[in-house]
Order: C-alpha cells, then sequence, then structure tokens
C-alpha cells in the first residue's frame, strides 16, 4: 500500500535525524506550505519547501532559469542521503511534454545525492512515479477536473501520513478535546 509505504520512508527520515524537502508549483506549492506546518508540527520532521521564500525563488528563477530554480535550492540545503524530497504536483513532472522540468531536474538531483523520494501526484505520475521510493499516483476519475482533484486528494492524503501511528508524534488540539 502506498500510504504505508511513504509511512515508513518518512519515519526513517525522522530516525536518521533527515529534513523533508517538499517540491510543488501552482497549488500544489500552497499545499506543500501547508505539508510543511503538518509535518513539522505534528510528526516533527525538519521540513522546508522552497516556494515559501518568494524572494529567493523568483531571484533565483530570474537569474539561473525556472528548470533548475529547485536544484539550486537543495544544493544550497545540502540536500543529502538522510534527507528526502517530497513531490506535490498534478503531472509529477515531464521533460519531453516540458510540465515541470524544474520538478524532474530537482529529483535527478535528489537521486544522485541519494536522497530518498517520495509524492503524491496525478494523471501517471509523471517522473516523480518513475523515480519514487514511494509514491501515491491519484486516479483520474474525470479528465477535465484532473487539477482540481489532484490538489485536493494531495491534502487528503499528507493529513492521513501526519496521523498515521508511525509518525504521529504530537496531539493537535482539536482531537485533545473528547
Amino acid at each position: 500500500d502506498a500510504v504505508e509505504a511513504m509511512a515508513a520512508l518518512l519515519a526513517k527520515v525522522r530516525e536518521q535525524g533527515g529534513r523533508l524537502f517538499f517540491l510543488g508549483v501552482g497549488g500544489s506549492a500552497a499545499n506543500c506550505s501547508h505539508a510543511v506546518n503538518d509535518f513539522r508540527k505534528i510528526v516533527g520532521i525538519e521540513s522546508y519547501a522552497p516556494t515559501d521564500n518568494v524572494s529567493e525563488l523568483t531571484a533565483r528563477t530570474n537569474d539561473e532559469g525556472w528548470d533548475t530554480v529547485f536544484v539550486k535550492w537543495l544544493k544550497t540545503s545540502r540536500l543529502g542521503d538522510k534527507d528526502a524530497v517530497f513531490v506535490l504536483s498534478v503531472g509529477g513532472g515531464n521533460l519531453e511534454k516540458n510540465i515541470s522540468p524544474n520538478l524532474v531536474r530537482a529529483l535527478q538531483y535528489a537521486r544522485n545525492v541519494g536522497a530518498r523520494i517520495t509524492g503524491i501526484v496525478g494523471r501517471d505520475g509523471g517522473f516523480t512515479a518513475t523515480v519514487a521510493d514511494a509514491c501515491l499516483i491519484i486516479p483520474t476519475v474525470n479528465p477535465e477536473t484532473v487539477t482540481p482533484h489532484s490538489e485536493a486528494f494531495q491534502a487528503v492524503i499528507w493529513h492521513l501520513l501526519v496521523s498515521h501511528p508511525a509518525l504521529k508524534a504530537c496531539q493537535t488540539k482539536w482531537e485533545s478535546f473528547r
């Protein structure tokens, strides 16, 4: 089961003192920001999203290009073999179709340095699904609503993960009331 594989991967990252780097664009970038909060607060994994720093993101895009914006950020963050990259994406990246090439380049770099890769993606999962150690592909129910379904289910799945018994380290306020 993909959720169990993702939970095991993330538990290992936490055990080894690794960090979690969320990557996504558009609505998925907004989900990354929320997921960073939940994984830091509820799971206790040091987590980051490059899209949370608009100044750095736009400077890197302007000076170095969109295709490498995440790679350069991960290099500066010293991504290593104890860390994981967590992709939230509708398509997962595809160089041939020029869809989220920045995700593809970042995942190639992550693989080169031995970082773990996981993701929640739509469509066929794209490049993310081909290189991930654990990946959940949101099934296409209606080709006209792939984006909203993918982005909505990203939230459902990461919330399942932060509530997973192998990961949850902190009781959330509303769940503490009986």
